[in-house]
C-alpha cells in the first residue's frame, strides 16, 4: 500500500520475543507489511526458546537457533554461531530468548533503515523499515508497563 507521496511509509516489520518470569511461558509476535509473515519470521518451541528472524530473512535461523538452544547453547552463543556462518548477516535482524530468559539480538548494520532493537529482562523488541527510531523503544515501554499475562503484554507491544 504505497500512496502518492508516501514512499515506503507503510512498509515495516516489528516483533517481540519474551519469556514470562512467573510462568516460564515463551512467546513471539510479529507485525509486517509482508503477507503471511508469521510463517517465516516466528519460531518457538515449548521448553526451549523463541526466535524472530526478519529484515532480509534467513529462515534457517529459526530451526537452527532452536536446535542449538535445545542442545544447551545460550542465545548469545547460538546467535554468534549463526551470524558468523552467514555472508548476509549484515542485512539481517534476529532475536532469541531461551527457556531461562536469556536474550540475544542482532541488528545488522545494513538492515533497512530505520532499524534497531531494545533488550529488556527476558524480552527484546525489534523493528526495521521504520519511519523513525521511536518504534522499538515504544514497544519495550508498552511491554514493561502492561499488566496481565504474556499474551496481553506481547499484544500491547505490537
Amino acid at each position: 500500500m504505497v500512496g502518492k507521496g508516501l514512499g515506503n511509509r507503510f512498509a515495516h516489520t516489528f516483533s517481540i520475543i519474551a519469556r514470562c518470569p512467573e510462568t516460564g511461558l515463551l512467546g513471539v509476535a510479529v507485525q509486517s507489511h509482508w503477507f503471511s509473515v508469521g510463517s517465516i519470521v516466528i519460531w518457538a518451541e515449548a521448553g526451549v526458546g523463541a526466535v524472530a528472524t526478519q529484515a532480509m530473512i534467513e529462515m534457517s535461523y529459526g530451526p537452527l537457533g532452536l536446535a542449538l538452544m535445545l542442545a544447551g547453547k545460550p542465545p548469545a552463543e547460538t546467535l554468534a554461531a549463526l551470524t558468523s556462518a552467514d555472508n548476509g548477516h549484515e542485512m539481517r535482524q534476529v532475536a532469541m530468548v531461551d527457556r531461562r530468559g536469556r536474550v540475544a539480538v542482532h541488528t545488522g548494520p545494513r538492515c533497512v533503515a530505520d532499524a534497531g532493537h531494545e533488550i529488556g529482562e527476558g524480552f527484546s523488541a525489534q523493528a526495521n523499515m521504520m519511519i523513525n527510531r521511536e518504534v522499538w523503544p515504544a514497544m519495550a515501554t508498552a511491554y514493561r508497563s502492561t499488566k496481565g499475562d504474556l499474551t496481553e503484554r506481547l499484544l500491547a507491544a505490537i
